[in-house]
């Protein structure tokens, strides 16, 4: 069950590739994530010693929240995954040129994970393709709509 998606992420990028993980949250960044209180849109994932984190990630706390903590929005988060998809994704980003972009946020058991891809930049003449294929794509729904 999706909780954000990412759309920029699909209209910046060509993904060609996904990866699931975990992420190192605070108790009160999960409950305002139940609580629908986050945005992607801005984010990204780097490298840095073998490790991902998460950068720019808007998680906006909850009122209700510990008063005891001081909530930082936007800090760098961890993502979790396992030792050789990080391998893996590390030699893409350094030497073929890849990024790694957040896709969405979503449950898996019980658990909020988030979905990465390694993706390469759209050009805007790309861009412009997709959007005349959608566009072609609606014409020919409306097309058969009629005649039937």
């Amino acid at each position: 069950m999706s909780i954000i998606q990412n759309k920029k992420a699909f209209h910046d990028y060509f993904i060609e590739e996904r990866f699931e993980g975990g992420l190192a949250l605070e108790g009160w960044e999960v409950k305002a994530i139940r609580a629908g209180r986050a945005q992607l849109k801005e984010a990204y994932v780097v490298v840095k010693e073998a490790e991902l984190f998460l950068i720019g990630a808007h998680i906006s706390p909850l009122s209700t929240a510990s008063t005891h903590v001081a909530a930082d929005p936007v800090r760098t988060r961890k993502l979790l995954l396992h030792a050789a998809e990080i391998e893996k994704l590390v030699g893409k980003v350094e030497r073929a040129g890849y990024t790694l972009v957040p896709l969405d946020l979503h449950y898996s058991r019980g658990r909020i994970k988030l979905n990465i891809g390694l993706a390469k930049g759209k050009k805007q003449h790309d861009k412009r393709h997709v959007q005349k294929e959608k566009d072609w794509q609606r014409e020919q729904q409306r097309l058969m709509r009629q005649k039937a």
